[in-house]
């Protein structure tokens, strides 16, 4: 389909230089995995692509938390291409509301292509592709490994979360093992329960190994 192809070559080029948790492989991760997904949804697959291949296209966390980049790009480009309105405005809508922002977020938005895309960039953000992701963002960000002394953060509003530069470990327990419980489609929470398992493990090792233990 020449709009998804086009649309590929778009984010590519996009974002050639970005951080290695947010690059293409994101992208290409999150689209493989709605793709898998949406096999069991009745949804509008055309939405469920495009949904997934831009909904990083501007993250505002490289952005100076500015949420509304994504957006703009997102909309212009898709103009640019003489996509409807109503498939712009979903996609759109998928963007400005799939990220977790500390677990405290209401969606002012539903659909089923929201699930799938929501679910389908949850399950990169899990399991060993999670755990690669998030110390190489915590080495992009200059955060330690790991400090004992400092606890996790549950409870944080979207602006905390935004803000924090907590050890790398820390985000295992305010992100990672809390996107479990909060997957929309069946296939998703199946996925994670199985990425959810190997994280615990790892975390377990890893909590061995600082002590000595192993």
């Amino acid at each position: 389909m020449q709009l998804i192809d086009t649309t590929i070559h778009f984010v590519k080029e996009k974002l050639q230089n970005a951080e290695g948790g947010h690059d293409w492989f994101h992208i290409e991760r999150v689209y493989k995995n709605a793709l898998l997904i949406a096999k069991d949804e009745e949804c509008n697959l055309e939405i469920v692509k495009l949904g997934a291949l831009l909904h990083d296209i501007a993250d505002s966390k490289f952005h100076d938390g500015d949420e509304t980049i994504g957006p703009k790009i997102a909309t212009t480009f898709l103009e640019s291409q003489n996509v409807d309105k109503n498939t712009i405005n979903h996609v759109i809508a998928i963007i400005e509301n799939i990220s977790f922002k500390g677990g405290n977020f209401d969606k002012k938005f539903t659909s089923k292509e929201l699930d799938i895309v929501q679910d389908a960039d949850r399950l990169d953000a899990l399991g060993a592709i999670g755990i690669a992701r998030t110390f190489n963002y915590g080495g992009f960000k200059n955060n330690t490994i790991y400090d004992p002394n400092i606890s996790p953060k549950l409870d944080m509003n979207k602006e905390q979360y935004k803000n924090n530069n907590a050890p790398s470990l820390n985000h295992f327990y305010e992100k990672l093992l809390l996107l479990k419980d909060k997957m929309n489609t069946e296939t998703g929470k199946k996925i994670a329960k199985e990425r959810h398992v190997f994280m615990e493990k790892f975390l377990s090792q890893f909590y061995a190994e600082w002590e000595g233990k192993k």
